[in-house]
């Protein structure tokens, strides 16, 4: 029966060894940068080092190779598309910048996919003050949910940024309060787009009408 985890050829980056020799004697830095005799570091405490030596080892490398891939395969993308336009006169994808290219037997794709980056200006002040006057007159009216949805949503992060997906979320429900709609307008001409970010997926499926399956770059998914 095969091993299910071969070993794998994927060869490391260098990492140092965290030994240091001074005169003829081995020692290991600590947290503060003081030398320790190995021979007082807790051979429990050696292992640890040990591993976690290995593991950056070959996380480091394999960020490298990802990132490379990265590269070879949005110069993949362009070269076809330089190709369509120069030999068929036509080109990929949307206004955005999305594409999709599929393999001939439909079992195979890539979908590049451009992402707005979105920021508010100071109507969104002003969005708030609706809100919160609805609030305050709806009181006991108002839902805990709607109140949670409003309070997360206007609440800032540790480095000062507004919660996107809940400010965006505040505008897919349905209030016919007429500030309430003010507020969601205020809200709209508060939004600017800052910059953006190209995104590259992997999908493969086992026949041509079975579900697509993501081909994950993600150690959180892998």
């Amino acid at each position: 029966m095969p091993d299910p985890n071969p070993e794998s050829p994927f060869v490391p980056a260098p990492i140092p060894n965290g030994r240091i020799i001074a005169n003829g004697k081995t020692y290991m830095a600590d947290a503060k940068g003081a030398l320790v005799p190995i021979e007082l570091v807790k051979p429990e405490d050696q292992l640890q080092d040990e591993t976690v030596r290995k593991i950056l080892g070959y996380a480091v490398a394999l960020s490298e190779q990802v990132s490379r891939f990265k590269g070879h395969a949005f110069e993949d993308v362009g070269a076809f598309e330089a190709i369509l336009s120069q030999e068929y006169e036509t080109r990929l994808g949307g206004a955005k910048g999305n594409k999709t290219l599929m393999t001939h037997d439909g079992l195979m794709k890539v979908q590049v996919q451009v992402a707005d980056y979105v920021d508010f200006g100071p109507q969104l002040q002003i969005a708030k003050g609706l809100v919160d006057e609805c609030l305050n007159e709806w009181s006991e009216d108002a839902r805990p949910e709607l109140r949670a949805i409003v309070t997360r949503a206007f609440n800032t992060d540790k480095e000062g940024q507004i919660n996107r997906s809940e400010i965006f979320m505040l505008l897919r429900l349905d209030i016919e309060d007429e500030r309430w709609r003010r507020a969601m307008d205020a809200i709209r001409d508060a939004m600017r787009i800052v910059g953006s970010r190209t995104y590259m997926r992997f999908y493969r499926r086992d026949t041509p009408d079975g579900a697509w399956q993501p081909v994950t770059i993600d150690m959180a998914r892998a």
